[in-house]
Order: C-alpha cells, then sequence, then structure tokens
C-alpha cells in the first residue's frame, strides 16, 4: 500500500521549508556544477528547481490527481463515475481523449493552478465537501497513436501529485505501463493508486481476485512493493466508494504535493549522483614541487643563480682584489646586467624589489624545459582529477595548463622582482680595508724609494732611512705592499668560492618561492577553485538526494 494512504502509518511530506531548502541544494548543485554535469540529468534537475518555485508559489492546497491510462482501459468513464455526470468524452471511436479535462472539488479559487497544468478543460464539482481541494484529471492515452496525445499525457503526468494508473483485464499487464511509466516513477510509489477497472468483464470474485493478485505482483516488480490494487468498475459502481476514499484520504492528508516535489528532488538529485565523486583529493597534497622545479628551470632559475654566483665572485674580487688590478676586472660586463636583472639594492630588510621594466634576457626555456613543465602540470592535473567524473577531470586537466606565453611573462616578472642581492658579508669591508692600507704602504714606499734616488741624481742631501735588518723601510713598505696586497687578494678569491655559494643557495631558495607563488596562482588555484566547485556541487547533490 502506498505510504500516503496508509491513515496512521503514513510516511510524512517534507515542509514547505524543507522542501524549498533541498530544491535549492539541487539549484546550487547546478550551478556550481556547470558544464561539468551530465547535460540530460542536469536539464532534468533544473526543470524540477524550476517547478517546485512554480508550485510552491501557487495558493491553495489542493491536491492534483491524475488518471492516465491505456487506450480502451476505461480511464474517462472512470472519471465520470467519480465526477458523477458526463465530463469527460466516452465513446467507442480511439482516441477519445485528446485533451485533459479538469474536475474542481471546493470552492477555492483553482484557475492559477489549472493555467500552469495547462489543463483549459474544466468542471466544477457539488456537494462532495469531503473532497474538497481535490482536482481529478482525465488525461489522453498514453500509448495513443496520436503522439501530440502521448506527450500531453506525459506532460501532465510530471506536473500530477497523485498518480492513478488505470488498467483493465486485457492490459494490466501490458509492457508500455509497467515499463515506460511504472518502473520509471517507483520513486514515486507515495503518491501511486493503481486500479484495475472494468472488472465486471470477469465471470467471477474469485477471477478478479487473481488478476488483482497478479497485477500487484507485477507492480512490486516494477519496484512499487506493498502496493494494493483498486479493482473498479463505472458500469456496476463496483470499487468506486474504495477509490474515493483514498482520494479523500490524499486530500485530507494535504502534502501530496510536496510528497511528489519532495520525490522529484530526490529523483533528480540521484540522476546527478554519477556527475560527481563522493569525495575530492586533498588540494594540499597536489604534489606542486616537481611543477616548481620544472617552471623554475623554464624560467631560467638555473642561469640566474649561477650569474648571481659569479657576479658575486666578481663583486668580492672588486671589493678585496689588487686595487692596482681592479680596472682591468671592472671592464668585464656584470653576469647579472649582461640578463638585465639590476643588482644594485638596498638589502633586503628595506623592502628589497626591483624596479625593470619589461622582459629579462634571460635565454628563453629549451625544448625539455617546456616538455618538463607540460609532464609537471599533467601529472598534477590527473592527481587533481584523480577518482573524478571524467568532465571534471578533463576539466582539472584544462585548467592545470601547459606552458604558455601569459605563464612565461609572470615567470619571467617573478624573476624581475625577486631581490637578487643579500647582506654584505663581514670580511669584504675587513679585507677592503687592510688591501688600501697595504696599497698606501705600497706607494709611500715608492715614493720614498723615488724621492732618496731623485736626491742622490741631484746631489741633494740623503734623505734618512730606518733600516730593518739589510732591508730599509722605504723598501719593506713597497714589497710588503704589494705582497701583503696579493695574499689578502688571493684570501679573498679563496673566500669568494663557498660564499658564492652560499649567495647562490639562498637566492635559489628566494627565486622559486617566487616560482612557488607564481604555480599557486595561475596553475594550483584554479585548479583548487574547481575542486571547490565539485565539493559544492556534491554537497548540493547529497543535500538534495536526502530522504
Amino acid at each position: 500500500m502506498s505510504p500516503i494512504f496508509r491513515g496512521e502509518a503514513k510516511v510524512s511530506a517534507l515542509s514547505v521549508e524543507e522542501l524549498l531548502s533541498r530544491s535549492d541544494s539541487l539549484a546550487e548543485a547546478l550551478t556550481e556544477g556547470g558544464d561539468q554535469l551530465e547535460p540530460e540529468p542536469a536539464r532534468r534537475a533544473a526543470e524540477v528547481v524550476e517547478k517546485v518555485r512554480e508550485r510552491t508559489s501557487l495558493v491553495g492546497g489542493h491536491t492534483v490527481v491524475a488518471l492516465a491510462g491505456a487506450t480502451g482501459s476505461g480511464k474517462s468513464s472512470l472519471f465520470n463515475a467519480l465526477v458523477g455526470a458526463d465530463v469527460a468524452q466516452v465513446g467507442v471511436r480511439r482516441p477519445t481523449t485528446s485533451t485533459p479535462t479538469a474536475a474542481v472539488w471546493g470552492e477555492e479559487p483553482v484557475g492559477d493552478l489549472l493555467d500552469w497544468l495547462g489543463v483549459g478543460r474544466r468542471h466544477t464539482v457539488e456537494g462532495e465537501d469531503s473532497l474538497d481541494s481535490l482536482v481529478l484529471l482525465d488525461l489522453p492515452d498514453f500509448d495513443s497513436r496520436e503522439a501530440a496525445n502521448r506527450e500531453e499525457a506525459r506532460r501532465v503526468l510530471e506536473l500530477a501529485d497523485v498518480f492513478v494508473w488505470v488498467t483493465d483485464p486485457q492490459k494490466y499487464a501490458d509492457a508500455v505501463l509497467h515499463d515506460e511509466y511504472v518502473s520509471v516513477l517507483k520513486e514515486y510509489g507515495a503518491v501511486t493508486v493503481a486500479v484495475l477497472n472494468q472488472a465486471d468483464r470477469l465471470p467471477d470474485e474469485a477471477a478478479v481476485d487473481t488478476v488483482t493478485g497478479d497485477l500487484s505482483r507485477l507492480l512490486e516488480r516494477d519496484g512499487l512493493s506493498d502496493s494494493e490494487v483498486v479493482a473498479t468498475s463505472s458500469k456496476t459502481g463496483l470499487g468506486l466508494e474504495r477509490l474515493t476514499e483514498r482520494l479523500h484520504t490524499a486530500v485530507a492528508s494535504a502534502d501530496a504535493a510536496r510528497h511528489r516535489l519532495g520525490a522529484d528532488v530526490a529523483t533528480a538529485a540521484k540522476g546527478l549522483a554519477p556527475s560527481v565523486a563522493e569525495d575530492e583529493p586533498d588540494v594540499d597534497q597536489l604534489g606542486s614541487g616537481e611543477l616548481v622545479d620544472a617552471l623554475a628551470r623554464a624560467a631560467g632559475v638555473p642561469t640566474v643563480v649561477d650569474a648571481v654566483r659569479r657576479d658575486f665572485v666578481m663583486e668580492t674580487v672588486a671589493r678585496t682584489g689588487w686595487p692596482f688590478t681592479r680596472w682591468a676586472k671592472a671592464l668585464r660586463p656584470a653576469p647579472l646586467k649582461r640578463l638585465r636583472l639590476d643588482k644594485e639594492a638596498p638589502d633586503v630588510t628595506e623592502a628589497d624589489v626591483r624596479a625593470v621594466l619589461g622582459r629579462s634576457s634571460i635565454p628563453p626555456p629549451t625544448p625539455s624545459a617546456r616538455a618538463a613543465v607540460d609532464l609537471a602540470a599533467r601529472r598534477l592535473g590527473e592527481h587533481a582529477g584523480q577518482g573524478l567524473p571524467t568532465r571534471w577531470a578533463d576539466e582539472i586537466a584544462d585548467t592545470a595548463a601547459p606552458y604558455d606565453d601569459h605563464l612565461a611573462d609572470e615567470l619571467d616578472q617573478a624573476v624581475l622582482r625577486t631581490p637578487l642581492r643579500a647582506r654584505n658579508p663581514l670580511w669584504w669591508p675587513v679585507l677592503g680595508v687592510l688591501q688600501v692600507l697595504l696599497a698606501v704602504a705600497a706607494v709611500l714606499g715608492l715614493l720614498w724609494l723615488v724621492a732618496i734616488a731623485l736626491a742622490a741624481w741631484l746631489q741633494l742631501p740623503a734623505i734618512p732611512t730606518v733600516d730593518v735588518g739589510p732591508f730599509a723601510t722605504p723598501f719593506i713598505l713597497l714589497a710588503g705592499g704589494i705582497v701583503g696586497g696579493l695574499l689578502v687578494a688571493a684570501l679573498g678569491r679563496l673566500l669568494a668560492g663557498p660564499g658564492s655559494r652560499r649567495r647562490a643557495a639562498q637566492i635559489d631558495k628566494r627565486l622559486k618561492g617566487a616560482i612557488a607563488e607564481v604555480a599557486e596562482r595561475v596553475v594550483i588555484a584554479p585548479v583548487r577553485d574547481v575542486l571547490t566547485r565539485h565539493a559544492r556541487a556534491r554537497r548540493g547533490v547529497e543535500a538534495a538526494q536526502r530522504r
């Protein structure tokens, strides 16, 4: 027996608030899912959302019951018998019913509802207060040879609150009824009644019991468990009172519409369920390290780091080298300047940001570097799309786009804006001051010796000197300044090796941090956005499907 007709044991329908909430969840799933949802289930879900909105906006508590049946099942005769008047056309010529006919009980205005149903033929039933607010529809035959009639029956069935399947002893096992309608609408068991009409054609009551029992088994096979069949006859009046009681129960409960709409939402959500996965990959475990390394290589970070290392060595020579040969080193172009990377900037503690316009002169990425980026991006996309339906996985793969001109510009600007200096080593000024002192000593010694030689040549009084052992002071100053300067320069070169490596490692880390920010902004964040949309769509489907 259908739950809505179980009396005290009936299943409660959703409240209007809960129904709208689940419909909103379904709408959110459609919005977030977009083109990643399967088109046909998404179209059906969108229709259901609109239907819930329109049906709940209609004023009044009417219950719409549709009599649906095959040609010759006596559906229109049964309709007239329930109404108590010859409202629906009955005849031998088929198809008899081509447009829906409505019988309305009660005085509550029903025009907006019937306009929404698209039913033009209307009849008001007088004198049956127990069925107030009932709208009974006689539909065209769902197996009519006229395609327009079949489509009209399907259209109104989509909008009705309660289905009354009307069949007869000859067609109760008809495949069209069971395969195309009852089994398809098995989720709507709470608002379904099965009627075996024209029971008077059977020879006796035992035959009626046999056929109704067989029809019940077929309905159970279709998915309508515990379904009870009402045997009727518009000629003898058999079962009409029982069917009327059923309709009275549906009207009195005043929740058939919410039962139907709730089943619509749940069914639509169930149709969308294959379009989303049960969960999403962890966005914090996307394995972006490989991508950052590949992007760093494509951005020319190894070239920049090598330039930083060589630049450190050159600057060490400039600051600690022998003063009398530094000018020769200055003739060589600085490695960073050759790449159009300005290295003249304050220490990093003072917001060391490059003010370089345009692009750098870093060599473009090699084909192997581009291939490495493509491979890393594909792997990241595969990881992020793992376990997701094909449409979502494809969207993530497209979002985790391979190397392109936009990404190349972003990487180049990241390198340009990255400070390529760090705090100067303390031994630079120490060795630099020592070189100045040694150079001054050498110059003084040289000038002293020149003065002594000049005085002797001009036969002037001898310039006094202080001897240290076998060497005169001027010679000691000159030789000591030269030899000491060369030794200090050698020491500077010796210290420049490990110092340049430390500087290169520091800048490499800084550059890869900037590259990681580009990877996050340009590649990973868009992938995360797709996964976030999937999560919202999944939660919307789950909330709408909950029964």
